[in-house]
This record gives structure tokens, C-alpha cells and sequence, in this order.
């Protein structure tokens, strides 16, 4: 039997063992049909159900009111909703906060349409801190921001207040943790992350911003098209879908979000204990910003590195190597890393200091 794994992948990520075998059973007969989920018509009444459970059970994990917002689940990842939000909603200028990577890519997509108002950058320090105290102009189209940037161990911890549209890209934190959904007008997350299997993107959308578009748009990249389609104008990702919604039951059985935050918290708490107390290790991001979702760390000593990976493979653990924009290590603890597995990290950690 295989060694236990221990995935601190940034992503596609660690889904928990009880979707990965249920969804198992789907793949070789789904719902007693005879049939994989992979071979069902999307148009039949058994995938119809799956998507129509998925989209309510995401609206509703995020306390949002099925009759003020919608819930799609499209294709393309967050890099297609870079192009998507700006092609739909900027007119003449948007504000844009830059955080980091996936940020910098949104802002190159949104400056295809209009004026992007960078509001805010980190990139002064390596994207390490979250920015606060800027302007967000009252005459955008709507502000854009990044709840969580994997890459560099980031999260935003709290909203500017502002009276226009607040689009978020939250593909490495949706779910992860209790926010007041309603104050964003355009929520995207790609699955593979925090939800899911890689392949699908949801999006939480405000219908009253479904009105008249600042242009002609094509038909997939229209919003309010896919939202009167039901997420299926097209073909849409079944397996992907499926697997979501398994997710998503999983963590409303766990208690919702508000139940997974508290253990969300026990485990970044616990890890970031053990980077700010042994002397082998210094935290990358900000204290006051760090990611409850992607603990980013170095070693303080890099000619140690062969020692402290090989302690890691030793102990099953996989994944934890950081970007190369950062270096050194990162532990991404989504939904479905279980508290044991962090502690395992904890531990190798405690024993490099041992042999140190």
C-alpha cells in the first residue's frame, strides 16, 4: 500500500477522501443509471439537477438570496473572467487593485476595454503586503480586487467601503471563511483550488447587473446569456460540475462556512506559530496579511534546503515548494487538508531544528 500523502499543492488541490470516493462510484455508475457521469447527456434530467443543486448550494453557502444574484458555472478558469468582467462592464474606466500575479494579469486584460485605474499596488515590496488607505474613484465602473494571492501568501482581510461594483477574484478562498457576500457585485473562483476538480469556474453575479452591455459582445463571453441558459449555452464541464457539488455538500454537512473557518483557522494558526518560533524559518508575507488559505516561508538558511526537503519526502509531504516569485516554501491549507496533515509539516519542521 502507498505511503500516506500529505498535498500542500497550491492547486489543482486536495479535495476531501469522502468526495473523491463518492465521486468514484459516479464515474463507473451514476445514480443507478448504468451509465458513467462522464457519458450522461448534460440536457438530461439527472445532470440538470446536478447543475441546479450546485448553483443554489453555492448561493447558499455564501448567504447570498437566489432571487438577487445567480450562480454560474463556466469554463476557462479566472483567466477567462479577466477578460469576461472588463468586456462586459467597463465603459469608460475601472478601479483595480494589484496585489499580485493573477491581479497583474486581470488589470493586462482589463486595459484591452477601457482606462484601469491602478489604485493600489504591493508590487514595491514583492506583492508581501496588502495595501490600505487608497482611493477607489467614485465615477468607476466598478472596483476589482483579489481576496487571496496564492502565489505570495496574501489575503485581504478588510473591504474599502465604496458606493460602486465590487468584483472579486476568489479562486483560492471561496468558502473558506465568513465574509458579507452581498457587498460584492461579481464573485469568480476557479474550483480546482478551494471547490473542486480543475475544469470549472463559478460565478456569483448580481442580476441587476445582467442590463444593457457597453458593446457588442460574443455569445460566450456574455454573462447574461449564460445566466439565461442555465450555465449550459454550451457543453459544460459534467465531471467538473459533479465533483463541485459533491464538494459543496461536503462542507454544508461539515457546518458551512462558518464551521470550516474555525478549523481553517486552528490549522493556519498552529503553522504560523511554528514558522514565527523556530529561528530555521521567517514568514514571507506580512503578519497582518497572511493567508489563512497559502502560508508562505523561507528558510533562513538556503544551503540547508536539500536537508529540510528530504525530511518532507520522508514524511510523505508533497507540494510545499513555493513559487519561484517567492522561493522557499508554501503550504496551502484549503477546505480539505486535514488539521493531522498540518501537523505532520509542524513536526518535520521541529525535527529540522532538532538535527540543526
Amino acid at each position: 500500500m502507498a505511503m500516506k500523502k500529505h498535498n500542500f499543492s497550491a492547486g489543482p488541490s486536495i479535495l476531501p477522501q469522502e468526495v473523491m470516493q463518492q465521486a468514484s462510484q459516479g464515474l463507473l455508475d451514476f445514480n443507478n443509471s448504468g451509465l458513467s457521469i462522464m457519458e450522461i447527456s448534460h440536457r438530461s434530467k439527472d445532470f440538470i439537477e446536478v447543475m441546479d443543486q450546485a448553483c443554489a448550494l453555492a448561493l447558499d453557502l455564501l448567504g447570498l438570496d437566489s432571487g438577487e444574484y445567480s450562480a454560474l458555472f463556466l469554463q476557462g478558469g479566472a483567466s477567462t473572467q479577466f477578460v469576461m468582467a472588463p468586456y462586459n462592464f467597463l465603459n469608460n474606466k475601472a478601479a483595480y487593485l494589484n496585489t499580485g500575479t493573477w491581479s497583474s494579469k486581470a488589470i493586462k486584460e482589463a486595459k484591452l476595454f477601457g482606462e484601469v485605474n491602478e489604485v493600489a499596488s504591493s508590487k514595491d515590496q514583492n506583492f508581501s503586503y496588502i495595501p490600505k488607505g487608497y482611493h477607489i474613484p467614485e465615477d468607476s465602473d466598478y472596483f476589482h480586487c483579489t481576496s487571496n494571492n496564492t502565489i505570495f501568501g496574501t489575503q485581504i482581510q478588510q473591504l474599502p467601503e465604496t458606493s460602486v461594483p465590487v468584483f472579486c477574484d476568489m479562486s483560492s478562498d471561496i468558502f473558506s471563511r465568513v465574509l458579507d457576500y452581498s457587498k460584492f457585485d461579481l464573485i469568480y473562483a476557479g474550483a480546482q483550488k478551494n471547490m473542486g476538480p480543475a475544469g470549472t469556474t463559478l460565478v456569483v453575479i448580481k442580476n441587476d447587473l445582467l442590463g444593457d452591455a457597453p458593446r457588442a459582445i460574443p455569445s460566450m463571453l456574455d454573462y447574461r446569456v449564460h445566466q439565461e441558459k442555465g450555465s449550459m449555452f454550451n457543453t459544460p464541464p459534467v465531471v467538473a460540475v459533479y465533483v463541485s457539488l459533491l464538494t459543496l455538500k461536503w462542507l454544508s454537512d461539515k457546518g458551512g462556512v462558518s464551521a470550516i473557518e474555525l478549523i481553517n483557522r486552528e490549522k493556519a494558526d498552529q503553522l504560523y506559530s511554528e514558522i514565527d518560533r523556530n529561528a530555521l524559518f521567517k514568514g514571507f508575507a506580512n503578519l497582518e496579511d497572511r493567508s489563512l488559505m497559502n502560508a508562505t516561508f523561507n528558510l533562513t538558511d538556503d544551503s540547508q534546503k536539500a536537508t529540510f526537503d528530504a525530511l518532507c519526502k520522508e514524511a510523505g509531504i508533497s507540494g510545499i515548494n513555493g513559487h519561484r516569485s517567492v522561493g522557499g516554501y508554501r503550504a496551502s491549507i484549503y477546505n480539505a487538508m486535514p488539521l493531522e496533515s498540518v501537523q505532520v509539516l509542524i513536526e518535520v519542521m521541529k525535527e529540522f531544528e532538532r538535527r540543526a
